[in-house]
């Protein structure tokens, strides 16, 4: 007997088949046989909703944005807390491993995919980054004439940075100094007294 899913939940088996199949062979060694087979679907459903091997791989970089944005708006719309902890939080949200998917994005098969998240992802934070920026301008708590282009150079840096490629192995001592590093040259850049955000990001790391 034919089962008539609702098309969300349809759309959200393929993507985790075809996630499944790309941690393991890797994007290029994966066909869309296997996928449906995998998923147990007509190649008819499969195109209904997704045209390409391509546009499955488009889907898993949305849906993976979709929920480490869904962390830095979260952690950015929080007024309760003050504008520097906002901007750790959501530069902090950006290493968060969405069910391991981070993990097998570093192999060499997955390259392209990897490139595509890193690209979606600093076109997508930087915005909410720089909207904290402008906020703590305002507040005459930061100084600098250029708070999109500054957010976009520290993302792109966090995101060389920090990621897990095997290619630059570091231990949690050197990842913690680069963090240090990282939030010294924000504080030089935004005119930052005091080290507020040096302040909280120990407070962060030593709880």
């Amino acid at each position: 007997m034919r089962v008539v899913k609702d098309p969300e939940i349809r759309k959200n088996e393929i993507l985790d088949a075809a996630e499944e199949l790309f941690e393991t062979q890797g994007f290029d060694g994966t066909s869309t046989n296997q996928i449906l087979e995998k998923v147990g679907i007509a190649r008819g459903t499969l195109y209904y909703h997704f045209k390409s091997k391509e546009d499955i791989m488009d889907g898993l970089i949305q849906r993976y944005n979709t929920r480490i944005m869904d962390k830095a708006k979260k952690a950015a719309g929080d007024k309760k807390q003050p504008v520097f902890q906002r901007i750790l939080q959501v530069i902090l949200a950006l290493n968060v491993n969405q069910d391991g998917v981070r993990e097998h994005l570093h192999k060499p098969q997955n390259a392209l995919m990897h490139q595509k998240i890193q690209k979606m992802l600093i076109s997508s934070v930087t915005p909410i980054l720089a909207e904290l920026a402008e906020e703590g301008i305002s507040q005459k708590v930061m100084e600098n004439p250029y708070p999109y282009e500054t957010m976009e150079m520290v993302l792109v840096y966090a995101s060389a940075a920090f990621d897990d490629d095997d290619t630059v192995a570091m231990t949690e001592e050197e990842r913690l100094v680069r963090a240090h590093a990282m939030v010294f040259n924000i504080e030089r850049l935004f005119a930052v007294k005091d080290e507020q955000l040096s302040k909280l990001l120990m407070q962060i790391f030593t709880k």
